[in-house]
């Protein structure tokens, strides 16, 4: 991922040669190169010595034949993707060659069996750039840039990676009808042309898979005939307009609302809390998504947000194996509430890729302090990312008894669920700090976004580790 202080591996000793003398041949001759989109078209590029081709050499020839205006060259970036790993390039990289060291980043990135990665192959992808503000995204209005930003948002909603409540995936496949059928078409136009698509080309799929034992019993005819009127309700209540942009920004715009957009997304898990008379735990399949707003961690199976917090609510670290067996952890620390006291909460989320997280929030962090210190025309002093609730000073020196409100816990499915996480929770007496159950090995993170919006624990020596 880019901003990622690590740099990729080098290539294998026993295939180095073998490889070498591959991108020294193609150094002198031109080579076909397929550039995807997310809709699965490709830009078809004739390059000379591709061996040797960066990312921002590439981009040139990618907007041309794209027609990509200059004013959003930067709203895009190339990325190697492929069922188990995706990454956002730099523009120094090179893609040939990291293409042929794509089996030592998959072991040192990903779970995946050997055979898994021996079949495993990237492709480059042309896609959203992560760190491409939102606010510059809203002041777009070439409608084929428009239309590849919401070609990728869609694919996001209807994959399940923007987990999103009933009257959001309503408007967005209603916006989906008006910007690929058109608008104003009568009833059983419209109809038809969904059932000739697929419900699941407008709604995201796992709605369409029922919802328990009765909606079994009712049937699936009967759910996906709810939803066809729903949808066709909701298309008929946008009206006609025949600005071809106007439904492709009201689609954006939506999906802007949710705090994920525009995230890069890992694989990783997380413990589930005991349960059981035996105190059975083992560990939930999660999806963490880090933007240029904050962190937020997704049930995989549930489709909806666990915990999701902006860069000035959380301290984090990342910590190496220290023994076989071991997981390398991203550490999330942030305010909760234990039976009535306030605490500290610490997240373990287990991956491979923990060491890209922590470099993609340090990354993002360093970006968001930059430019609000141009914005205020400071120097290191930052304004606060957003406005402080009533009765907090939005400082990171305030006294710890001064805590930002705890996280909402309701049924919208971007709220986070505080509650179901498996979390280490730390209480400052005023003398020392206890831990409170579970015991865990556990640290305190410096590395940090100013200001901070939470009460970061001061490490005590009588602190017990392990």
């Amino acid at each position: 991922m880019e901003g990622d202080d690590s740099e990729f591996p080098p290539e294998s000793s026993e295939h180095s040669h073998s490889q070498r003398g591959s991108v020294a041949s193609s150094v002198t001759r031109a080579q076909d190169v397929l550039v995807y989109l997310v809709t699965d078209s490709a830009v078809h590029l004739c390059v000379e010595g591709v061996g040797c081709v960066n990312v921002q050499e590439m981009g040139r020839s990618v907007r041309e034949a794209l027609n990509i205006p200059d004013s959003a060259q930067d709203a895009f970036a190339f990325w190697l993707c492929s069922p188990l790993l995706e990454l956002q390039l730099k523009p120094k990289h090179q893609p040939y060659k990291l293409c042929r060291q794509w089996q030592d980043l998959l072991y040192r990135f990903t779970e995946a069996s050997d055979d898994d990665i021996a079949q495993d192959e990237p492709c480059l992808q042309y896609r959203r750039n992560v760190f491409y503000p939102k606010s510059k995204e809203l002041q777009i209005k070439d409608e084929g840039v428009l239309r590849l930003l919401y070609d990728e948002a869609r694919m996001n909603i209807l994959e399940g990676r923007y987990p999103c409540d009933p009257e959001h995936w309503l408007s967005l496949g209603a916006l989906t009808c008006a910007i690929e059928l058109g608008t104003g078409l009568e009833e059983q136009k419209v109809i038809t042309a969904i059932r000739e698509k697929k419900l699941s080309s407008f709604l995201p799929g796992h709605l369409l898979m029922g919802g328990g034992f009765l909606s079994t019993l009712r049937g699936k005819g009967s759910r996906q005939a709810e939803l066809e009127q729903s949808l066709l309700k909701e298309y008929h209540s946008l009206g006609p307009n025949q600005d071809p942009t106007h439904h492709l920004r009201q689609y954006l715009s939506t999906c802007h609302t949710l705090p994920y957009y525009g995230c890069a997304f890992f694989s990783a898990e997380i413990d589930k809390p005991a349960q059981g008379i035996l105190h059975r735990g083992g560990r939930k399949a999660v999806t963490v998504g880090i933007s240029l707003e904050g962190v937020y961690v997704m049930d995989v199976k549930e489709k909806h947000v666990l915990l999701g917090l902006r860069f000035n609510e959380l301290s984090w670290d990342h910590s190496y194996p220290e023994g076989e067996g071991d997981s390398h952890i991203l550490w999330l620390e942030f305010d909760g509430e234990e039976a009535g006291t306030p605490v500290n909460k610490l997240l373990k989320i287990y991956s491979k890729q923990a060491e890209l997280m922590s470099g993609l929030i340090e990354f993002c962090v360093e970006l968001r302090s930059a430019g609000e210190a141009a914005a205020t025309g400071t120097d290191g002093e930052v304004a606060p990312l957003q406005t402080p609730p009533a009765g907090q000073t939005g400082t990171a020196e305030r006294p710890r008894g001064n805590r930002r409100g705890k996280l909402r816990r309701q049924s919208s499915v971007v709220c986070s669920r505080v509650h179901s996480l498996n979390t280490i929770s730390y209480v400052d007496d005023g003398k020392e700090i206890k831990r409170l159950k579970p015991k865990r090995a556990a640290s305190f993170f410096t590395r940090q976004a100013p200001p901070q919006d939470y009460a970061a624990v001061q490490v005590a020596e009588s602190l017990e580790q392990g």
